[in-house]
């Protein structure tokens, strides 16, 4: 069993991985800086709290962090550092830039410690149930001994490369979510322009091999739930941001990855930032003058 920090366990997604690391017998240390009412149940259960992100890293044999983005994770390794001791484990669960990654990687390594990206997918549906999926960058001999750890709470771990490769899948994969997202509210809103019924265009495509789980979660606003897909818009738009970063770096036109960026950044400019994915639909409404969900 490892000495397991925690720095976000407060998070829709951070609360349940906690969980399934504690009940499988790990000892674990959380830092709280806000909404402590969402890690009542992991120090009920037997985690302790560490009064700084330094004291976590000094007394953990893997801390793992699940934030919102890049300055949050900068911010937290710059307070770590002081407290790493050789061996360390730090694991970025969070949806981060790779380039940010591979400084952080310098830094840490530094102190002799090991900075590995192993960003997530699936929803806070399945990290509640210890389902999640895991793409993990790392030498082999890091991924080894970190994918014990990881099983607690993923049913899917993929050692997808190298160190940095897994933040950089974990972009294109969100790039393509989101594009599908986001291609599916403007679909709604033409068809609901022309006057067709979207429930067969819904019947024709869930038949075809362009239906998939993203697809199924955006049709239910037509029955009026908006919560199919528990990923807020804001959180959407920093991830395709990142995306097209990564393109730009690499001198790779991004046609596609601006189309959906602008697509996501006109959703929170409208009001609906804080709100999940499916409210692209509402969005789209906006824009078209038109009734997709019923209310």
């Amino acid at each position: 069993m490892a000495r397991v920090g925690f720095i976000g366990a407060s998070g829709l997604m951070g609360n349940g991985m906690a969980k399934h690391l504690l009940a499988k017998g790990h000892a674990l240390q959380l830092t709280v800086h806000r909404r402590r009412e969402r890690v009542a149940d992991l120090l009920a259960a037997g985690a302790t709290e560490s009064p700084s992100p330094a004291v976590l890293a000094a007394s953990s044999d893997i801390v793992f962090l699940c934030v919102t983005g890049t300055p949050e994770v900068e911010s937290l390794v710059d307070a770590m550092l002081p407290g790493m001791n050789p061996g360390l484990l730090v694991v970025d669960c969070s949806t981060s830039e790779p380039v940010s990654t591979a400084r952080l990687r310098e830094r840490c390594a530094a102190r002799q410690a090991t900075f590995i990206d192993a960003p997530l997918s699936r929803t806070p549906v399945e990290a509640e149930a210890g389902r999640l999926n895991v793409m993990v960058g790392a030498e082999p001999a890091d991924f080894a001994a970190l994918e014990p750890v990881l099983k607690c709470f993923a049913e899917n771990v993929f050692h997808v490369g190298g160190p940095g490769a897994g933040h950089t899948i974990k972009l294109l994969n969100n790039f393509v979510a989101q594009a599908i997202c986001n291609a599916t509210a403007e679909a709604f809103a033409v068809g609901a322009k022309a006057g067709v019924d979207l429930k067969p265009f819904v019947q024709l495509v869930s038949a075809g091999p362009v239906n998939c789980g993203l697809f199924q979660a955006m049709a239910k606003t037509l029955d009026g739930s908006l919560d199919g897909l528990k990923f807020e818009i804001d959180l959407a738009r920093k991830d395709v941001r990142y995306y097209t970063h990564l393109a730009e770096s690499l001198a790779v036109p991004s046609v596609m990855g601006e189309a959906v960026h602008q697509s996501l950044a006109l959703a929170s400019a409208l009001g609906h930032g804080g709100k999940f994915v499916p409210s692209l639909v509402e969005a789209q409404e906006q824009l078209a003058h038109v009734k997709v969900i019923p209310r």
